[in-house]
C-alpha cells in the first residue's frame, strides 16, 4: 500500500466498526462517525448476502473517501478489493487463532501490498504471530466486559498495553471490547491512544458527538 495509507493508519486513534443493521442505518452511522472525527471505518455485517454486502461496501467507501478516512472490510478480501477499500480485517470470531493467522498470510498474497491487513489478538504471543503472518495492525481485547464477546476473558487495559509493548510502536494496536467514554481514561492511563468501538457510537443518541468526544479523549491524552 502507499506510504500515505500507512501513515494514515499510524496516525489513527478512533476506529468505528459498524453494527449489523439496515444498509441505510449503516450509511448514516458511517457518515456521523467520520464527521465526528473517526479515523477508520470497518464494515462488519454478518447477515447480508454477498452482493448486498458489496453494494453497501461501495456506498460506505464513498463516504470514507470524501472524508479522507480509511475504509476496512471485515473478513472478505474479495469485497475489500472490489470496493476499493484500504484494508481487510481478519478476526477469530469463527476461526481458530491459527486459522486467522493463516488467512492473514493468504490475504497478503492475494491483496499484495494493495491492502492493509488487520488481525485480532488477545495475547502477546498471538500478536507476534499475527504480525509475522503479515498483519499491519491489531485489534486487541476485550479491554472491558462486553456482551458481544461474552465468552472471551477480559484482558483489561494492562493486557492490551502488554500486547502493544510486545509488537512495538510501528504496529498500531487498537483496544477493543466495551470501550466507551466512561472508561477510555483507563486506556490512556496505560499509554493506549487507539480504540475500536461499536456500541459507543452506534447506540449513542448523537453518534457524531459521541465520536468527537471519544477521539478528543484519546488525542488529548498525548
Amino acid at each position: 500500500m502507499s506510504t500515505t495509507t500507512r501513515s494514515r493508519l499510524l496516525a489513527a486513534h478512533l476506529y468505528f466498526i459498524t453494527p449489523d443493521a439496515a444498509p441505510d442505518r449503516i450509511a448514516d452511522l458511517a457518515t456521523a462517525a467520520v464527521r465526528g472525527g473517526a479515523d477508520v471505518i470497518q464494515l462488519r455485517h454478518k447477515s447480508l448476502a454477498r452482493g448486498e454486502l458489496l453494494t453497501l461496501a461501495r456506498r460506505v467507501r464513498e463516504i470514507t473517501a470524501r472524508a479522507g478516512v480509511l475504509f476496512i472490510v471485515n473478513d472478505h478480501v474479495d469485497i475489500a478489493l472490489l470496493s476499493d477499500a484500504e484494508g481487510v480485517h481478519l478476526g477469530p470470531d469463527d476461526l481458530s487463532i491459527a486459522s486467522a493467522h493463516r488467512l492473514a498470510g493468504e490475504a497478503r498474497r492475494v491483496g499484495g501490498d494493495r491492502l492493509l491487513i488487520g488481525a485480532s489478538a488477545s495475547s502477546p504471543e498471538a500478536a507476534r504471530a499475527a504480525i509475522a503472518d503479515g498483519a499491519d495492525y491489531l485489534g486487541s481485547g476485550p479491554a472491558f466486559a462486553t456482551p458481544i464477546k461474552k465468552n472471551k476473558q477480559v484482558i483489561g487495559p494492562k493486557g492490551v498495553a502488554a500486547i502493544a509493548g510486545a509488537v512495538g510502536p510501528k504496529v498500531p494496536v487498537f483496544a477493543i471490547g466495551g470501550v466507551n467514554a466512561s472508561n477510555v481514561g483507563q486506556l490512556t492511563a496505560e499509554g493506549l491512544r487507539r480504540a475500536c468501538v461499536i456500541r459507543a457510537i452506534a447506540e449513542a443518541p448523537d453518534p457524531k458527538l459521541a465520536a468527537r468526544r471519544l477521539r478528543t479523549m484519546l488525542v488529548e491524552s498525548q
